[in-house]
């Protein structure tokens, strides 16, 4: 099993943030955090990344089901959503969305299959939408 559902964009990395908030509200998530991970670690550490930034996307209906078969998969949401350049090829960006087939794997409660294979659908077809999208140079 993979960690991440991916897909590389050829585009601005402003472009890939707003594609991505799309594709995933399609598919019902909201982004409920975000951390810049390259302006955090630049003001708390004085270090330099390529643009690096984590969506905590949640899909209320699907969170709903998870926590009622296990109250502590609160540790494993929101599905996170990286969206990150590539720092080896200018104009490339990827997105990486959580597994959620992980979340089975983790808490191993019966009851999460079906949760995890629907939250795995929905993050794969807002993946598959970011790769089926037109690409800007």
């Amino acid at each position: 099993m993979t960690l991440a559902l991916s897909t590389t964009l050829h585009t601005s990395f402003a472009d890939a943030v707003d594609r991505t908030r799309k594709a995933l509200a399609e598919q019902g998530f909201g982004v409920l955090t975000e951390i810049d991970m390259k302006a955090t670690l630049k003001a708390k550490l004085g270090e330099d990344m390529e643009d690096y930034l984590i969506l905590g996307a949640c899909n209320p209906p699907l969170a709903h089901r998870a926590v009622t078969v296990d109250r502590q998969i609160g540790l494993l949401l929101p599905c996170n959503v990286v969206v990150r350049a590539d720092p080896a090829d200018p104009g490339t960006v990827l997105i990486d969305a959580m597994n959620p087939q992980v979340m089975v794997q983790v808490a191993d409660q019966p009851g999460l299959g079906a949760v995890a294979d629907d939250a795995t659908a929905a993050l794969q077809a807002a993946i598959d939408s970011l790769g089926a999208g037109a690409s800007k140079d």
